[in-house]
């Protein structure tokens, strides 16, 4: 009997050490990390009416003539982040009938995104010194620009800019790159002088 009682206890001595063991537990949601390089800025050198700091982060910098008088095309390409910054500069030459209109074009044009977007949060932006006046929008949800901004001294120079990524739009997705690159386009604005 004590044999019998021995191997009883044994069996369950057994079962406990090999039952003891983590439980199992369901894996937590996981986060996508992504990362960016730091920012290291240096002024533009471009054939054009203005200067700005630009992010040695992007790939190429495209300049293209447009119709009109001192009228110019910049693309700041981040090819690592499939993404692209537009600039477009327009002489208004002291006219303000059309200063006016550039300037509603560009709001007009950050309106046309509330369809997709889920909010546009406006940024007055103001520099007596260097005569930069303007606005940043930044725009939420699935629009197809995240940041779009426009800044004049209100008599010579009007310049235009926005962040699109080559992707359908998902918020979600490209809300850290846009998050970087909104630093960029800031960077711009606050970096413009006139020629």
């Amino acid at each position: 009997m004590l044999k019998h009682t021995l191997k009883i206890i044994v069996f369950f001595v057994f079962i406990l050490v090999v039952s003891c063991g983590d439980a199992p537990v369901p894996k937590p949601n996981a986060y996508l990390r992504l990362s960016y390089p730091e920012a290291s800025y240096s002024k533009s050198d471009l054939d054009v009416p203005f200067t700005f700091n630009k992010n040695s982060f992007a790939t190429n910098v495209g300049l293209k003539k447009m119709a009109g008088q001192d009228n110019y095309g910049v693309n700041i390409e981040y090819s690592n982040l499939k993404g692209t910054i537009f600039l477009t500069y327009k002489n208004i030459d002291g006219d303000s009938i059309s200063l006016m209109k550039f300037i509603k074009d560009a709001q007009n044009f950050t309106q046309k995104h509330t369809i997709k977007a889920d909010e546009i949060v406006e940024q007055v932006y103001i520099n007596d010194e260097r005569k930069v006046y303007g606005m940043f929008y930044e725009v939420g949800g699935n629009a197809a620009s995240q940041s779009q901004f426009y800044v004049t001294d209100s008599v010579n120079h009007f310049l235009t800019g926005s962040l699109y990524f080559y992707t359908k739009p998902n918020y979600d997705s490209i809300f850290p790159a846009a998050k970087y690159l909104e630093k960029d386009i800031k960077q711009i604005m606050e970096s413009v002088t006139w020629k």
